[in-house]
């Protein structure tokens, strides 16, 4: 019998400020609506397929609200990771995806969480020095033409956030987001010299 395949959903508690991430199969997502709750019990994810889509319930730790967010069943089951951000903070606040993928991301979350509670005053970035060599590093991999698109474009735009870069494909607007809150997000991109934004082409 062929195992079902899981996907590990993960969050921020705004109460306990403890990481929640829980495993679930396709089916389990797909039978009905899920509620993830904390064991503190004062905050929960709810997960709702709808057809060719997902809607997600986050609870947000940085903004103290709760965060509807929709996304495609097609990239809620079968990519490698997703993360879901708050607006106002520029941060994640969900993950979704396997489980390697979902708890590294976790961890460099669990990161910036501390960085933001020990700096206390918010500048224009959560790490002025990790944006500046991630953006640095950005601009070297784009002068080699390291940067395209699986839809064959070489043509992109960029958006700056509080703790993250944004990457998209000028002409089918496909999206990827790079970390830039913390020393290892540094070093992720230091080790590339290509980066691959993936389309929005309906393949792979």
């Amino acid at each position: 019998m062929e195992q079902q395949p899981k996907r590990t959903l993960a969050y921020f508690c705004p109460a306990c400020r403890q990481s929640v991430a829980v495993e679930r199969t396709v089916f389990q997502l797909a039978a009905s609506a899920n509620t993830l709750s904390c064991p503190c019990g004062k905050s929960s994810l709810r997960v709702e397929m709808m057809g060719d889509r997902v809607k997600l319930t986050v609870p947000c730790l940085f903004c103290g609200r709760d965060h509807t967010v929709t996304c495609s069943s097609q990239a809620f089951l079968h990519q490698r990771v997703l993360a879901f951000s708050c607006a106002q903070s520029g941060l994640d606040c969900c993950y979704v995806g396997e489980e390697g993928a979902v708890f590294a991301a976790l961890r460099r979350l669990e990161e910036a969480v501390g960085k933001l509670e020990s700096d206390g005053e918010k500048g224009s970035f959560l790490d002025e020095l990790v944006m500046h060599e991630v953006l640095s590093e950005l601009k070297e991999i784009a002068q080699r033409d390291g940067i395209s698109c699986t839809c064959g474009s070489h043509r992109w735009k960029l958006q700056v956030n509080y703790s993250s870069i944004d990457l998209f494909c000028a002409d089918c607007g496909g999206a990827m987001r790079l970390p830039a809150a913390t020393s290892s997000d540094i070093d992720d991109i230091c080790c590339k010299t290509r980066l691959l934004i993936h389309g929005n082409t309906g393949e792979g």
